[in-house]
């Protein structure tokens, strides 16, 4: 009973959230760090590794609070990609892009589950 709309966005939710993991890693340490040799500020990553176990078990809460959280990280790529030199301010583009898609998945997830039918067990 899988419903094709619900395991696309839970992909896609998953597939963004790892995308901000590596992208904020990989930023922060080797493409564009403020200090040579990598940077502190790559532990921003760390609040985005607390979901994803929940996304991926389809907890419905964890997607909810995910689309309040993915904000911060919004709002970082959009003063970065507006005040840094290049590449930072692509990078931050970068974020922004999969800031917008982590909401939207989540969203549209919650509001699929919410409209689908549930079926329920039958009691012994």
């Amino acid at each position: 009973m899988n419903n094709p709309s619900v395991d696309f966005t839970r992909w896609l939710a998953v597939g963004s959230l790892a995308g901000l993991i590596i992208l904020g890693l990989a930023w922060e340490l080797w493409l564009a760090p403020i200090r040579p040799g990598g940077s502190l500020l790559a532990l921003k990553v760390l609040p985005l590794c607390l979901p994803l176990a929940g996304l991926l078990k389809r907890k419905l809460y964890t997607y909810r609070w995910v689309s309040l959280m993915v904000w911060l990280y919004f709002t970082e790529g959009v003063v970065r990609a507006w005040s840094d030199k290049p590449p930072g301010n692509i990078l931050g583009l970068i974020e922004v892009v999969l800031c917008l898609s982590l909401f939207t998945a989540c969203a549209l997830h919650v509001r699929v589950r919410l409209a689908a039918p549930r079926v329920e067990e039958p009691q012994p």
